[in-house]
Formats: C-alpha cells, sequence, structure tokens
C-alpha cells in the first residue's frame, strides 16, 4: 500500500486570498517546492484535498477550477515532473447560489469524503500518512480520517493553534511552514 501527505491548499502551498478564482492571485508560500519534493523522495504521494466552495456561491466554474489546479501541477513540478500526485476538492456548500453544488457533502472537510476517495483511488494506508493544513476543519478532518496532523502557521494557522488548544484536540506537530512540517516528517521516519 502506499502513504500520502495530504495538503490544504489555500494558506498551507499558496498564499490565502480569500476565494482564488484567477490563475494570477497564485502565489506558492516560499520552500514549498522544496518541501513536496523531500516528501516524494520520502516515499509519499502528495495529495492535495481542498474545500472550494467558491464554485457552488459562483465564484468560478469548475472548468476555470481546473485550469487553477493545472496552473498548480505546473508551477509544482521538478524536472518537467509534478511534485503534486493528485488535486480533490469539494465544490459544495450550503449557502451556495449554483443549484447543483448548493448542499451538504460527505467531501467536504472536516468530513472524509475526499481522503476516502483518495485513499481508494490510489491504495493508502492511512496509518502511514499525514495531514498538512492551516485551518480548524483540516484538523477536524484528519482526525475524523484517524491520520496524524501537522498545523502550518501559514494562512489561518494562528488563529487555528488557538482554536485547537481551546478545543482540546491534539496536534501532532505545530510548523512555520510546509517545509519545516516535511523535515517533522523526515525525523518521524528516521526514529
Amino acid at each position: 500500500m502506499a502513504k500520502a501527505v495530504f495538503l490544504d491548499r489555500d494558506g498551507t502551498i499558496n498564499k490565502e486570498v480569500n476565494y482564488l478564482t484567477e490563475i494570477h492571485q497564485i502565489e506558492i508560500i516560499p520552500g514549498v517546492q522544496f518541501a513536496l519534493s523531500l516528501l516524494k523522495s520520502l516515499g509519499f504521494l502528495n495529495i492535495i484535498i481542498t474545500n472550494q466552495s467558491a464554485v457552488a456561491r459562483g465564484f468560478l466554474t469548475e472548468e476555470k477550477l481546473g485550469d487553477l489546479h493545472g496552473e498548480f501541477y505546473s508551477r509544482l513540478a521538478l524536472d518537467g515532473k509534478s511534485l503534486i500526485d493528485d488535486i480533490l476538492y469539494s465544490p459544495y456548500h450550503s449557502d451556495g447560489i449554483i443549484e447543483k453544488f448548493k448542499t451538504e457533502s460527505i467531501c467536504r472537510k472536516p468530513n472524509t469524503g475526499m481522503i476516502v476517495k483518495a485513499m481508494r483511488r490510489h491504495s493508502l494506508d492511512l496509518s502511514e500518512s499525514f495531514f498538512i493544513g492551516d485551518s480548524y476543519s483540516d484538523m477536524i478532518c484528519a482526525q475524523n480520517a484517524g491520520i496524524r496532523k501537522i498545523l502550518v502557521l501559514t494562512g489561518y494557522g494562528a488563529e487555528t493553534r488557538q482554536k485547537c488548544a481551546e478545543k482540546k484536540i491534539t496536534v501532532e506537530y505545530i510548523a512555520q511552514d510546509l517545509p519545516d512540517a516535511a523535515r517533522f516528517i523526515k525525523k518521524c521516519l528516521e526514529n
């Protein structure tokens, strides 16, 4: 079975812009390419799982979202190969205006639908996997799936750190950023 690092997109890989809808808004956080490369060298699949309620809210189409994700695959590449193995997204939100997506969904974090889908698609062993994100819903999603969780302090990380403490949610590691998180995972494997 394979192992994966599940990665939130906005605030973890890309600077938080509050509804990324245009390619010019993509601003990869420094060190992300190094971190993804390190994780690949450790034998992990890098899988982005991201809530994209902007689709339900009518801010962008699934086709446009596909273009944005194509840009992530392209920018996060090394020697012509993408460092991202898969991107799964949830376009749903009960406050949406696009009827098709105006609903609750098991795919929307903190639910585990995207993780289950990735697990089946890639034959993943979740006990060997990690989840890295900056939001409370990321940490709860990881907890719901039984995956070790790493909170990055980029994006909403500082607020999430406080909320996790208040709600007594145990986080395996609090990282400054994605490279710090990747180095922590490397240490875990060495011990």
